[in-house]
């Protein structure tokens, strides 16, 4: 078996990926901009590029075993990104086949929040966790769930997508999945942005969030409103984490997880969403689930956990390309 895989992480706006050797550690790694591209092909052709050059500046040249891919909603048992939401391309796309094709290496593919998870169980706070969930909370809200040490993908490979749970039944806000009132229209850093402009515009105290034009605000100028004692922006996290708490409380109930483990760069908001989220958690929280499940942030670094977790399907990807092989529609 050759050294190394290759890991990679699609998200909405980055694409990340790394050499990993064995032992779990990341050699080196890279990233490009997923969101730039409006053909895929575009996209392909700069990913194949700046990820061999890597390789190359690595002494990694014919040493990768596989590749292994974690993207949004994308399905593990036949290779393809079912519905990309956050991604700027017209799906299905059969990525593992596209990929593979460019690279001239085995791919395995799984969602970005499953990759998140299976890299936090091998490496991270997960480590002797049977039962989890994971969220990840960046462009979108995607999640991982983990049941007795193994990840749930269900009879179609597309189980768990627990962003797209309906947290608001009327006059929801519209999500990019095309339903309303999804938790991802909330409480993902695009969501965090879309509260602050409505509060801005149905409220009318003074905000430092009122500095910048309305449609630039960005989960990032929130977050430091807040650090700086701006009282609409706290507001905005603590709306936000009543709903991911309120969210999470009825998560409970599906899987009876130890813990849930936050991904992502809105999880580094520290206690501006973590304290409304405890609240609201315990608060609507079953009376026999209470105490049960601790919340815990990811000790990975953000880029490593989904491409370490991504990259251990390298190491299966062969066998796994030959079994979906038969089952892709001629032409693709």
């Amino acid at each position: 078996m050759k050294p190394y895989v290759l890991g990679i992480d699609i998200g909405g706006t980055n694409t990340v990926f790394g050499i990993v050797d064995a032992r779990g550690a990341v050699i080196a790694s890279g990233s490009i901009k997923t969101a730039k591209h409006a053909h895929l092909d575009d996209y392909l052709t700069e990913l194949h590029a700046e990820a061999s050059r890597l390789i190359e500046a690595n002494d990694a040249t014919d040493k990768i075993n596989g590749i292994g891919i974690g993207a949004p909603n994308s399905n593990y048992f036949n290779g393809t990104i079912e519905d990309g939401v956050n991604l700027p391309w017209p799906t299905p796309i059969p990525l593992a086949k596209l990929v593979s094709e460019k690279f001239g290496i085995p791919v395995a593919i799984t969602n970005d929040a499953n990759a998140a998870a299976i890299g936090e169980m091998t490496y991270g706070a997960a480590r002797g966790i049977k039962d989890f969930i994971m969220i990840t909370l960046g462009t979108g809200v995607g999640s991982g769930i983990v049941i007795n040490g193994q990840v749930v993908y269900g009879h179609d490979g597309l189980a768990g997508e627990l962003g797209h749970m309906i947290v608001k039944r009327n006059n929801g806000r519209l999500c990019g999945c095309g339903r309303t009132g999804c938790l991802e229209a909330y409480c993902s850093a695009t969501g965090v942005a879309r509260t602050a402009r409505e509060f801005l515009e149905i409220r009318t105290e003074p905000s430092l969030l009122r500095n910048i034009e309305i449609d630039q605000i960005t989960s990032k100028d929130v977050y430091d409103a807040a650090m700086n004692g701006d009282k609409l922006a706290k507001d905005v996290f603590d709306y936000t984490g009543t709903i991911l708490g309120e969210a999470m409380a009825d998560m409970m109930l599906f899987s009876s997880p130890a813990a849930f483990i936050l991904f992502g760069g809105l999880a580094k908001s520290g206690e501006l969403l973590l304290k409304p989220l405890r609240e609201a958690l315990d608060k609507n929280m079953m009376t026999c689930f209470k105490g049960k499940a601790k919340v815990l942030l990811s000790e990975l670094k953000e880029a490593d956990a989904a491409v370490l977790g991504a990259s251990a399907l390298g190491w299966e990807a062969k066998p796994y390309v030959e079994a979906i092989a038969a089952t892709l529609p001629q032409g693709l």
